[in-house]
């Protein structure tokens, strides 16, 4: 399939530990797992303080009476001590779940592969694994994968880009479970029955590439896409038009244009689920950034705190300025280091100052620099204009719902102007004047 040009960034891409296989860390004292780990409603807690949990157990069970939800499992074995009701990172009223560890690990004796035979039991088996979007959108993939009677996929395209600077999670997950990428590719096509299951990675990965391309050779209807290594590559939109020239309209999904976007780590979570029984347990997390003394790719029980892989990464040095879980252009800042690991942490990020230091915005000047590079074709300073002059007919005449805060147009501006921190706020504005 022939490449089409796409707008973007070729940033740096700082993949210093894309050959550092990840390291399992020692298991935390304790762990916090919050309930509330996807988009959609928290799962609802049924454990209390004084129960004994194991590894894989159940502790909180998704909100059927929501579409969107997903359960969350015990990390680790040992004695549930709390019930927190605030979220550590947003402040906002959520439960989590404290486990003080026993150290041991005991997985709990209930797991069992799942029974799948059709599309329903497929479905409730990936349900049932706990698994999100992995790639940070944490989006749980049942309901992603529920489309309606008579629509017809013509891709699923498993997202293997992982674009943005520094994060490597994806990349070794590719590498080191490329059978299980495999696998779930099997599984998409064989359940959900798509014209084309396509692996689409960039070629900075050539060894992903490799393997991928190995396991795939002779299958008919699932391939390897490979793809100019450039930003931001891996958001759906994007992919969907670079892969099959396809525009997702406003407004709408990517099954109206028979696509499906799923991360590559969350295609292996449910692989491994559906082959073991063992369900989303741990992440493996990139960490990385100018005061990390030991920069590498570590696994980590769900719930523990950023903290412990700092420390085990030879700790912090310098002038530590800003952490992110994420990466530089989408991710987000931490207030604590105590803030647990969740599913959708793929990187933990600590810069010095002379890194983390934000430039002092000045006039803009009109140079058209955000407009040129916008993958979605947007104008963000005419939108900046209308965020100030509180134009919200502007703001839908200029389409920023189409945005995807990529922070390109940030990333380019000569005038330093916040124009990732303004589309998001325009985009606010415009649900909030919808809404009333």
């Amino acid at each position: 399939m022939q490449l089409k040009k796409i707008r973007g960034l070729p940033v740096p891409h700082f993949k210093n530990t894309a050959d550092c296989p990840p390291r399992e860390i020692p298991v935390p004292p304790e762990v916090t797992l919050p309930m509330s780990m996807h988009s959609g409603a928290p799962a609802k807690p049924i454990v209390k303080a004084g129960d004994f949990v194991k590894v894989g157990q159940l502790i909180g069970e998704a909100d059927t009476s929501r579409r969107v939800s997903s359960p969350v499992h015990a990390s680790v074995s040992g004695k549930v001590i709390r019930i927190d009701s605030v979220d550590g990172l947003t402040g906002k009223k959520a439960a989590s779940v404290v486990v003080a560890s026993d150290g041991e690990q005991t997985v709990f004796e209930g797991l069992a592969p799942p029974v799948v035979t059709d599309k329903a039991s497929f479905l409730e088996a990936v349900q049932n694994s706990g698994v999100v979007g992995l790639g940070g959108a944490g989006y749980p993939t049942a309901p992603k994968l529920t489309v309606k009677d008579g629509t017809k996929l013509d891709y699923i395209l498993i997202n293997g880009a992982e674009c943005e600077p520094y994060i490597t999670s994806d990349t070794r997950t590719m590498v080191d479970h490329a059978e299980y990428v495999w696998e779930g590719a099997k599984l998409l096509k064989e359940y959900l029955s798509p014209e084309n299951v396509l692996i689409c990675v960039e070629d900075n990965k050539p060894e992903a590439i490799k393997k991928l391309t190995d396991l795939c050779a002779g299958t008919a209807g699932i391939g390897v896409h490979v793809l100019p290594a450039r930003y931001p590559q891996g958001e759906r939109k994007v992919l969907v038009y670079n892969v099959t020239g396809r525009i997702v309209p406003e407004g709408g999904r990517l099954t109206d244009v028979g696509c499906i976007v799923i991360n590559c780590t969350t295609v292996a979570v449910f692989a491994r689920y559906i082959k073991t029984g063992m369900p989303l347990v741990s992440r493996t997390v990139t960490v990385d950034g100018s005061a990390v003394k030991e920069p590498q790719n570590v696994i980590a029980p769900i719930g523990t705190p950023i903290r412990a892989l700092f420390d085990f990464c030879g700790g912090l040095g310098g002038d530590v300025s800003k952490v992110l879980l994420g990466g530089p252009m989408m991710g987000a800042a931490v207030p604590s280091l105590d803030i647990p690991v969740v599913k959708v942490t793929n990187a933990v990020l600590a810069f010095t100052g002379k890194d983390a230091q934000i430039a002092e915005p000045s006039p803009c000047i009109k140079c058209g620099r955000c407009i040129s590079k916008c993958p979605m074709k947007l104008m963000p300073s005419m939108i900046e204009d209308a965020v100030e002059l509180n134009k919200i007919a502007l703001l839908e005449k200029y389409k920023v719902n189409m945005c995807a805060e990529c922070a390109c147009c940030a990333y380019l501006c000569p005038s330093k102007r916040p124009l990732s921190q303004v589309m998001s706020l325009a985009k606010n504005m415009l649900w909030e004047a919808t809404r009333k």
